[in-house]
């Protein structure tokens, strides 16, 4: 622990106090971080929606911008992983558990309670299916896109250290490497902290209600605790063995089971009525874009609620987690240029999480809309398993889907303790494992905490309280990035060159 940076000590101080004090006063803990969250949402949602729709107009820009071309990198750098790993590595650090737990409860949540139109109608099963697909597109890709480009760039092209506070030295100078850079990196990692044990308590919520449904084991904080600290002992075993080996095996074993579980799930679901779906989908969602992206419903507070419940949550959840997931991608992004990153992360995960939702909700929608079963009296959690019961082969479905979280949550959990790791001792890509270690206890305890003081609702109150201040560094960085990035094409000389007009040319020599 010697190589260990103060930001180490500060949050891991900061988390234990929260942890004794969520544990001592549950119910305290839960009133206190509820009102906090009520405030961030009530005040800041216009703030929220600004920021992150134009973070995606800058992704989006750099794509078609000249500085695409430049590598994060030496020039002639090759980049360290197949674009197959490093899809299945990224895809399955940053979307993971959310995936599996969301597939088939959100799109049926909106059927159930639109944002506009009435419950249970067609139009409400068109709103349903292109809310979730904007809560899981671009926006969110584009939250993650711009933290870890900003790493990748300035530590693999500038030779900085990969840390958050080095991004912002362009904005804010020689202050980045005192106190004020320590409460950077301390902001980053506590974000990190809050956002991967959010998940993890998720994940740990649907295994639970996976064996409820299944096994009639009991649902409850007992066996909560026990999933946790079984799956604990087994990201820790693969943290142990380092990127090249555990994350990137198991990464490319989710993707198997992932496909594999959305392939028997299209055929055995309504396969027509959910590639009809996708279509009409993606052209609401194309279509409604901008609407979608600057809706705060000032005027209408039920609307309001909504929006505050589901996509101010959501933007929070993707600001919370971009320390983690944006240090991880860039680690694994090396020698690949800004605009092939920028595509590879902004569009590819965004289509895979479009035809996962389609399909999940779809198959959702259509057991509920038939009547047979009411899916609503189901928890969040066991809402996927109940639907699989209504298809031939259930207990395998529900197996594979069982053992698909649990390997999303080993992975999820395993590149946190490597980032957290890489944040608290000074931006080293080999953190040692004693480390690793500590922030893999420090965030299964986190989990544990928020279950067990308000269960699902504590979780997502703490995600939006942590991704606040957070939210203000990200501007910077984009700021900072954009700098460096015009100075650099300015170096390069990098810019559009049109076309010579070949018919002018022509002329002038005729004459």
């Amino acid at each position: 622990m010697k190589k260990v940076s103060s930001v180490f000590w500060i949050t891991l101080a900061i988390v234990l106090v929260a942890v004794i004090f969520g544990a001592a006063t549950p119910n305290s803990f839960e009133e206190i971080t509820a009102n906090i969250q009520k405030i961030i949402t009530s005040t800041f949602g216009w703030y929220y929606l600004i920021l992150v729709t134009i973070i995606v107009i800058f992704c989006v820009f750099l794509i078609f911008s000249p500085v695409g071309t430049i590598k994060l990198g030496k020039a002639d750098e090759e980049p360290e992983y197949s674009k197959g790993t490093w899809f299945a590595m990224l895809f399955s650090a940053g979307m993971g558990i959310g995936l599996v737990f969301w597939g088939a409860a959100e799109p049926l949540s909106h059927f159930m309670s639109p944002p506009l139109a009435d419950a249970g109608t067609n139009q409400a099963q068109k709103e349903a299916m292109r809310y979730t697909f904007f809560h899981w597109g671009i926006h969110a890709w584009g939250i993650y896109a711009i933290v870890a480009l900003a790493l990748a760039y300035y530590k693999f092209r500038k030779d900085e250290p990969g840390l958050i506070s080095a991004t912002l030295k362009p904005v804010l100078g020689k202050s980045m490497e005192g106190p004020l850079g320590i409460v950077v990196d301390v902001l980053a990692v506590f974000a990190t902290v809050i956002g991967v044990a959010t998940t993890l308590g998720f994940g740990a919520a649907q295994i639970n209600g996976g064996l409820s449904y299944l096994f009639k084991i009991p649902n409850n904080i007992t066996v909560q605790f026990i999933i946790i600290a079984s799956v604990t002992v087994l990201f820790m075993i693969s943290a142990w063995s380092g990127l090249g080996k555990g994350i990137k095996y198991l990464s490319n074993t989710n993707m198997v089971l992932a496909i594999t579980l959305l392939v028997l799930t299209f055929f055995i679901g309504p396969t027509i009525l959910i590639l009809n779906m996708f279509t009409d989908s993606i052209g609401g969602y194309i279509q409604n874009l901008a609407q979608m992206s600057f809706r705060i419903a000032p005027l209408n507070q039920d609307h309001r609620d909504w929006i505050n419940g589901w996509t101010i949550f959501y933007w929070a959840w993707w600001i919370s987690w971009s320390p983690f997931v944006g240090i991880f991608i860039a680690r694994v992004s090396r020698g690949r240029t800004i605009r092939e990153f920028i595509i590879g992360v902004l569009l590819l995960p965004a289509l895979v999480s479009f035809i996962w939702f389609t399909t999940f909700g779809t198959s959702a929608i259509d057991i509920q809309s038939i009547g047979n079963v009411d899916l609503t009296q189901y928890a969040t959690e066991e809402v996927l398993f109940a639907i699989f019961n209504e298809f031939p082969g259930s207990q395998v479905l529900s197996i594979v889907a069982i053992v698909l979280i649990s390997t999303f949550f080993i992975t999820s959990a395993d590149s946190a303790t490597f980032v957290l790791g890489m944040q608290t001792t000074y931006g080293s890509l080999t953190p040692s494992n004693s480390v690793k270690l500590t922030w893999g206890i420090a965030q299964s305890t986190v989990a544990l905490t928020l279950l067990f003081s308000g269960g699902l609702q504590a979780l997502q109150n703490a995600l939006i309280i942590a991704a606040f201040p957070f939210s203000f560094i990200m501007a910077l960085m984009m700021v900072s990035l954009y700098r460096s990035l015009s100075k650099e094409k300015k170096e390069l000389g990098l810019y559009f060159k049109p076309k010579p007009r070949k018919n002018v040319q022509k002329k002038t020599d005729e004459i």
